[in-house]
C-alpha cells in the first residue's frame, strides 16, 4: 500500500482522536503528507515534516473548515482524499433519555461530514480524490440505546450513498466503514468487563480506511464495509 499512498494529500478530521490519530501514523508511515484538523490542540501532537495540525476547528461551521483545508493545500497543493473521522457518541432510552441528544447527535455525526466534505469537494474534484466516512454497525443493528446514535451513523451511511452517486462522474469515491466496537481506553472504561480481545483496533481500522482512499480501491465506491470485533 505504501507506493499507492506515496505523496498523497489525505486529511483527518477528528484527527486529534485515538482512530485519528492511527489514520494519521498509517497514512504517514504509507509515504503520505498528512493534516488532522479538529478540536484539539496541535502541541499535543508529535511533529513530522509530512503533517499538520490544525486545532480549534468547529468542524460543524462550513467557514473556519474551509480556511483549513485551503491552508492544507496551500501548502502542498492539493488534497487527494479525507477521512471523516469525527463524531460523538451517547447512549440513552428513549423512554429514558433526553430528547436534545438526537440533534447533538446529528451535529456531530452527520453535519460534520457533510461540512468537511463540502469544504473539500473543489480539492478533492480537481485530484480526483476520494472520501472514506466513518458510520457504525449500529446503523445497520441498533441495540436499545443507541437510537439517537444509530439514527446519525444511517445519516453517515445516506449522505455516502448520495454523494457518491453525486460526484462518481467528477472522478471523486464516496465509500464508508461501520465499525463494531473499536479498542480505545474510553471503550475500556466504560466497559471493563468485556473482552478487549475481540474489540477491533484501530491501526487495523486505520489500514481498511487507507486501503479505501488508495489507488488500490479505485473502482469502489458507493460501499459500505462492516469492520467487524473478532468472535
Amino acid at each position: 500500500m505504501a507506493g499507492r499512498m506515496k505523496d498523497k494529500v489525505i486529511i483527518v478530521s477528528g484527527g486529534f482522536g485515538v482512530l485519528g490519530r492511527a489514520v494519521g501514523q498509517a497514512a504517514i508511515e504509507a509515504g503520505a503528507c498528512v493534516a488532522l484538523i479538529g478540536h484539539g490542540r496541535p502541541e499535543e501532537i508529535a511533529p513530522h515534516d509530512r503533517l499538520m495540525a490544525i486545532g480549534g476547528v468547529d468542524l460543524e461551521d462550513l467557514a473556519p473548515t474551509t480556511r483549513a483545508f485551503e491552508a492544507v493545500a496551500a501548502r502542498w497543493n492539493k488534497i487527494d482524499g479525507l477521512a471523516n473521522i469525527a463524531g460523538g457518541f451517547r447512549w440513552q432510552t428513549l423512554e429514558g433519555g433526553d430528547l436534545a441528544v438526537w440533534p447533538d447527535l446529528f451535529r456531530m455525526n452527520v453535519l460534520t461530514a457533510a461540512t468537511t466534505m463540502k469544504a473539500g469537494l473543489p480539492f478533492l474534484r480537481a485530484a480526483r480524490g476520494a472520501i472514506v466516512n466513518v458510520a457504525a454497525a449500529a446503523a445497520q443493528d441498533a441495540k436499545a440505546g443507541m437510537g439517537a446514535y444509530a439514527a446519525s451513523k444511517s445519516g453517515v451511511l445516506r449522505l455516502t450513498e448520495s454523494a457518491a452517486e453525486e460526484l462518481k462522474d467528477a472522478g471523486v469515491r464516496v465509500n464508508a466503514i461501520l465499525p463494531t466496537i473499536i479498542d480505545t481506553p474510553r471503550n475500556r472504561k466504560d466497559m471493563p468487563n468485556a473482552d478487549f480481545t475481540r474489540w477491533a483496533q484501530p491501526d487495523q481500522i486505520a489500514r481498511t480506511i487507507l486501503f479505501l482512499l488508495s489507488d488500490d480501491a479505485s473502482a469502489i465506491t458507493g460501499a459500505e464495509l462492516l469492520i467487524a470485533s473478532r468472535s
